[in-house]
């Protein structure tokens, strides 16, 4: 069974390539498009993964991390915070809300996946 990856941004095109990269690895991929979504269906598909931005509508990506991590039934999924946000103090602050690695946007695929790689063993 594939294992499932969550990915939530507000950019579309960003969304979009990631899914379409994850999917190419053999990853199930489900898309949120802002924070609040992207809270909903964590909670509702129990991903083994989630790829969060920071910078969001409705809902940001530290906020989110801090209620699943906060949260005895999806404190065990992964979170890996993607940002434009690369000052030390943005990381600092993903780490303690909950973020298991942060990497900064413009990304190189091999690098996130990697990351991800390492949190689902493959």
């Amino acid at each position: 069974m594939s294992k499932k990856i969550l990915v939530v941004d507000d950019e579309k095109d960003i969304t979009e390539t990631i899914s379409f990269m994850l999917k190419a690895e053999g990853y199930e991929v489900f898309c949120a498009n802002d924070g609040e979504e992207g809270l909903n269906f964590a909670k509702e598909i129990m991903p083994d993964l989630i790829i969060l931005d920071v910078m969001m509508p409705k809902i940001n990506g530290y906020k989110i991390a801090r209620l699943l991590k906060y949260d005895n039934k999806y404190k065990h999924i992964p979170i890996i915070m993607v940002t434009a946000r690369g000052q030390e103090s943005d990381k600092l602050i993903g780490e303690e809300t909950g973020a298991n690695e942060y990497i900064t946007k413009p990304f190189e695929f091999e690098e996130l996946l990697n990351s991800v790689n390492k949190y689902l063993g493959a």
